[in-house]
């Protein structure tokens, strides 16, 4: 804590200096890069963005305590509201496991930020309760294998992601059955359509056949060839 509210003043070294004078350098050199990289790593990013300016850990940790701490009454007042907010949530049709997890998760992060503990079994409780219907299944097979009161975060978000991989890779083999389908049909439709267009082809050839059957020249009539005046076509 001493590097993060301390600033240290890093001397230039003079010519020729001690052995001493140099690891003391190195040593402050050392400690404020490290208090800086903690204090960077601890912030959410958007917080991040705003400090990543500042020269001192020192500076930092003065920002970091008036951005999270300010009064007692506001403190409270920001616990609060995130605390509303997170029992507000619920998971929504659109949504998946991993979505809605760092949904809540992100809000338990701030509440922690501001001092509050926020332990995980009630976050667990809140996934089980707000979670789709369509996880029921997951949540019967834990309570007979395990005591949910028990259950790790974890543990719970690894079953229920499982549970919604398997239903995705069902419907993904769903929609390429659906599209064999749609594919077969389509080629047995344009089958049945050639069948149909060349037995109309047939059908065509023989009628044409019959007409010019039915047209054919026969010899005179024997009482055509005695009267000269009788028509032909009247025998």
């Amino acid at each position: 804590m001493g590097a993060v509210e301390q600033v240290y003043e890093v001397s230039i070294l003079l010519d020729n200096p001690t052995v001493a004078q140099i690891k003391n350098q190195r040593e402050k050199k050392q400690r404020t890069s490290k208090a800086k990289a903690v204090l960077f790593a601890a912030v959410l990013p958007t917080i991040f963005y705003r400090i990543m300016t500042l020269k001192t850990s020192k500076e930092i940790w003065n920002f970091l305590k008036g951005e999270y701490k300010g009064n007692e009454r506001i403190k409270g007042m920001q616990v609060l509201n995130l605390i509303r907010e997170f029992e507000l949530q619920k998971m929504k049709e659109s949504e998946t496991i991993k979505e809605y997890s760092n949904k809540l998760l992100s809000i338990v992060n701030n509440i922690k930020l501001l001092g509050t503990d926020f332990s995980n079994s009630r976050i667990v409780q809140k996934i089980l309760v707000t979670i789709l219907e369509k996880f029921e299944t997951t949540i019967s097979s834990l309570e007979n294998s395990k005591d949910l009161s028990s259950i790790t975060l974890a543990e719970l978000l690894n079953a229920l992601q499982a549970q919604e991989q398997r239903r995705l890779m069902r419907q993904e083999r769903t929609v390429e059955g659906a599209f064999f389908v749609k594919s077969q049909n389509n080629r047995d439709g344009k089958n049945r359509k050639k069948k149909q267009k060349n037995k109309f082809r047939g059908s065509s050839f023989n009628t044409k056949n019959n007409k010019t059957s039915n047209t054919q020249s026969f010899p005179p009539s024997p009482h055509y060839q005695k009267k000269n005046n009788h028509p032909q076509n009247k025998c």
